[in-house]
């Protein structure tokens, strides 16, 4: 039992406020003698004041909203535990390359948005984070189960930001939330993309070093911008000249963990990518949902409404001899 607002109790006492306050009705009688003693009365007057007793009470407690404790019920499902990692640089909102007959094609961040919403929506049992990033890390949900909240930092990483892509401050940020989370056997990061940051040499190891101990599977969705070489290109760079990207796709097939990179260059074969990740990773795994506890404020403001008519019929009672 848990109580939400525990300082409503400092309004107990008025519970009390029926039997210290006396009623002004009645008549005036020069001799008492004359009156007959009226025990049903005096019994109705105390139940009236018990009644409206009750009746404080039971909106004081209702108002410090006592609570169940949260269950944890253990499922299990296909899915995985998943972290989207969001490119939000503006370059997002630039549109793919177009097709050939010259239409202007959809927006980059809002096809991602569409496309993954619909990801997220048919695989019901994942859990999943979700981290954006520019010039640094822009952290969106923790790995959980609230699809509510999940499309909430969707929408917010596939929103416009700054013209930097530091993807190794995503990457890391992504990481670090498997740590609050128990491992249910199958975790995937999903980065999503038109460009790559250079990785300095620390940030490379710590992250690899992050990555394997981890075991956690990399899938590289690449959104490519007009005339930017593939990263599955075989030509030869000289020092210092190799594309960011075709740096990055290296670094990841020299991690030893399993990894898999496409190019997307229109909506279609972005959703292609993702419906590829989504027979990949549809293993079974085990998960806790919490179940929130059971609201008892509201059994004590229907015993107020039951209190209440109460009143109005004792009220409202009269005996004739």
């Amino acid at each position: 039992m848990s109580i939400l607002h525990p300082w409503a109790f400092a309004l107990l006492p008025i519970a009390l406020l029926p039997f210290w306050l006396k009623g002004h009705q009645g008549q005036h009688y020069s001799w008492l003698e004359l009156i007959p003693e009226d025990l049903f009365s005096d019994r109705l007057n105390l139940a009236v004041k018990g009644v409206m007793s009750l009746l404080l009470l039971s909106i004081v407690i209702a108002l410090a909203a006592p609570r169940g404790s949260d269950e944890q019920i253990p499922r299990v499902g296909k899915g995985a535990q998943t972290v989207m990692v969001i490119d939000r640089s503006v370059s997002m909102d630039h549109p793919f390359a177009g097709d050939a007959s010259g239409h202007v094609a959809e927006i980059k961040s809002a096809a991602a948005r569409r496309i993954i919403t619909q990801f997220i929506d048919s695989r019901p049992n994942d859990m999943m984070g979700v981290v954006g990033f520019t010039n640094s890390a822009l952290y969106g949900i923790k790995i959980t189960t609230n699809r509510d909240a999940i499309h909430a930092a969707i929408l917010a990483a596939t929103s416009p930001s700054l013209n930097q892509t530091n993807i190794g401050a995503g990457l890391t940020e992504a990481v670090g939330l498997f740590d609050n989370i128990e491992n249910s056997g199958s975790r995937a990061l999903i980065l999503l993309s038109d460009g790559a940051g250079k990785l300095s040499p620390r940030v490379k190891y710590l992250l690899s070093e992050r990555l394997k101990s981890r075991k956690l599977s990399i899938y590289w969705i690449m959104l490519r911008e007009p005339g930017e070489p593939s990263i599955f290109s075989k030509a030869e760079y000289g020092e210092d000249r190799t594309p960011n990207s075709i740096v990055l796709h290296k670094y990841f097939q020299s991690l030893g963990l399993k990894y898999k990179a496409y190019e997307a260059d229109d909506p279609e074969t972005l959703q292609s990518a993702i419906n590829d990740i989504d027979s990949r990773e549809k293993k079974a795994i085990k998960y806790r949902e919490t179940i929130a506890g059971y609201d008892y404020s509201k059994v004590f403001m229907v015993s107020a409404l039951v209190l209440v008519l109460l009143m109005l019929v004792i009220k409202n009672l009269r005996v004739y001899e």
